[in-house]
């Protein structure tokens, strides 16, 4: 997936599935089963007659992928999938991504901007940076390596003391009745706990930091 199309603009995309067929050399119960699983996952089956340059973005990048999955290929790579997506097309392309991974056991390399994609479809990483792996492993051992704080989100249920807050962490922003506040990770348990003991406390949520953010600390050498 990228920003080159192969679907023919004037034609319905069922036409260029056919084609793909020859080309591939599809035998036709393959193709049909295929077609039909592929269409069924991503809702498709009522604009397959429709001429590709009457379709939406969404609806052609979907088009896009049964062209491309006609042959059952055992290697994917996706360039950006999601890119130019509205937020409701971009869940839609990533559960279709996520399930044909599963259903059919493909291997994805995915390329992405977008840490939604990451988080959401990665089990393993590889970050570069000018032709070098600054990292290669799982995404949940980025977190645990790379974060050095936690985030506590408070919710007051009375105006605190923002001079005692302060001395928790770093308070990221603070409009009554919430408050952010940036604390390390070791410390987050006894910093909870104090928030809870010590402050009129009306909600308390624990979060690891932006993948984004973590991102960034890795390429700037901070280790």
């Amino acid at each position: 997936m990228g920003q080159k199309n192969q679907l023919w603009w004037d034609l319905p995309p069922q036409e260029t599935f056919l084609l793909n067929k020859e080309i591939y050399e599809i035998e036709d119960a393959a193709y049909h089963k295929t077609v039909s699983e592929l269409v069924k996952l991503l809702d498709i089956s009522k604009i397959l007659t429709v001429p590709v340059r009457k379709l939406s973005l969404g609806q052609r990048m979907k088009c896009e992928l049964v062209a491309a999955l006609l042959h059952n290929p055992k290697v994917l790579f996706l360039d950006e999938p999601t890119i130019g997506l509205d937020v409701v097309m971009q869940k839609v392309m990533r559960d279709f991504i996520k399930t044909y991974n599963e259903k059919f056991e493909a291997t994805i390399i995915l390329t992405s901007h977008y840490m939604d994609d990451v988080k959401e479809l990665a089990k393993r990483i590889i970050i570069i940076d000018t032709g070098k792996i600054l990292y290669d492993g799982k995404l949940s051992a980025v977190i645990d390596k790379y974060a050095r704080n936690k985030i506590l989100t408070v919710t007051f249920g009375a105006e605190p003391n923002q001079r005692k807050l302060a001395e928790l962490g770093e308070v990221t922003s603070y409009q009554f009745p919430q408050a952010v506040i940036n604390v390390k990770r070791q410390d987050t348990s006894q910093k909870a706990s104090t928030l809870l003991k010590e402050f009129p406390v009306a909600d308390l949520t624990i979060e690891e930091p932006p993948i984004e953010a973590i991102i960034r600390e890795i390429f700037s050498g901070k280790e």
